[in-house]
């Protein structure tokens, strides 16, 4: 069975959301806190991506690897760094604004990788420790950063999920998101 690493990628600067929107409240809790607890269940341990200090106790943070600024990939490469230096075998990715992650998602990502994403939210997705030195490589190297680029370049299958993951950008989004279900 391998050990499977929470990464929470929380290095955006939130700027259609206009405030950090990790830290924003719902129902009295940060949004951060929110899609911790939609995770905990599926993995061993959690981090947070991006930022000095996630807020929550018990909770990790590391800084983008290897410098702010460049999206989800620098989280990412954090997280494979972390997970190897730790002794998880495996990363899974979510974004601080995805408060949801539906029930069977990561077994079925499991099924169709790793790598692994979410087609529709690519931020999402199940990804082996053992990329840390190609990932770190593939940033050194310069072009493209995007997160779906570098999935397609590890042969990483695209997920359909049927359901709609809620995505937190604005605070209308926020507003309109209603109670959370606990796994």
């Amino acid at each position: 069975m391998s050990r499977l690493l929470g990464a929470i990628l929380a290095g955006g600067r939130s700027s259609r959301f206009g405030s950090d929107k990790a830290q924003a409240l719902h129902v009295g809790r940060p949004l951060l806190a929110h899609v911790v607890d939609a995770i905990r269940g599926e993995v061993a341990a959690v981090l947070v991506c991006g930022r000095a200090d996630s807020g929550l106790p018990g909770i990790p943070a590391v800084a983008d690897r290897p410098a702010p600024d460049l999206g989800p990939l620098g989280g990412l490469n954090a997280a494979l760094a972390y997970a190897r230096e730790h002794g998880f075998d495996m990363v899974l990715t979510v974004g601080c604004d995805t408060p949801v992650v539906p029930r069977g998602l990561v077994a079925r990502l499991h099924a169709a990788g790793p790598p692994a994403i979410v087609a529709d939210m690519p931020i999402i997705g199940l990804w082996p420790a053992m990329l840390a030195d190609r990932l770190d490589g593939h940033i050194e190297a310069g072009g493209n950063m995007s997160l779906r680029h570098w999935a397609q370049s590890v042969g990483a299958t695209f997920l359909a999920v049927e359901n709609v993951i809620p995505n937190i950008n604005t605070p209308e989004d926020l507003a309109t998101l209603g109670p959370l279900k606990p796994r």
